[in-house]
């Protein structure tokens, strides 16, 4: 017990605590993503792949995900032992946070799944830096991001294919 008081005078804050802050974040990041997602007539005339799963499935699988991040990042913060560990925590999520968003607001709000497709390496890139930097610390925090990852390089072969069978893309005019 004594271990588990010196972790949280260590990171200046109780776990409810950690715990809000992370759902608060992403929470945030989930209703900007979901505010930029907007599937009208556009959305519905785009020719789609037969391996897309129903549109029902990408809010359960987008709500487990998040939940799955937010205590991923609770579990690493309580593991940190260095402050620059807890910036890091920070500044790696801020900018999964700002890639995730970057790619919702190119595919949906832009109406640019183009644009999009070079982006998502970016939105992969940091779920895979998240799962590196915690893997040594944290390594079941990193197994929890592992769902984010595979769903991420999923949704980049559909994608794919929504251009391919698309293309060309002028946006929104």
């Amino acid at each position: 017990m004594i271990e588990a008081d010196d972790k949280q005078q260590a990171s200046g804050t109780s776990i409810w605590s950690q715990s809000a802050i992370a759902a608060v974040a992403a929470s945030t990041v989930a209703a900007t993503g979901a505010g930029l997602t907007r599937l009208g007539p556009w959305y519905y005339g785009l020719k789609k792949p037969a391996f897309q799963p129903p549109d029902w499935l990408f809010g359960p699988a987008w709500t487990t995900i998040f939940i799955c991040c937010a205590i991923a990042g609770v579990w690493a913060w309580r593991r940190a032992q260095l402050t620059r560990q807890r910036w890091l925590i920070i500044v790696l999520f801020a900018f999964n946070a700002v890639m995730n968003v970057t790619w919702s607001t190119l595919f949906f709000y832009l109406e640019r799944p183009d644009w999009a497709l070079m982006q998502v390496g970016f939105l992969w890139l940091s779920i895979l830096a998240l799962i590196v930097f915690f893997w040594r610390w944290a390594r079941h925090s990193s197994w929890l991001l592992a769902p984010y990852l595979v769903w991420v390089s999923f949704a980049s072969v559909l994608n794919a294919a929504i251009v391919s069978l698309n293309a060309p893309f002028v946006g929104r005019g």
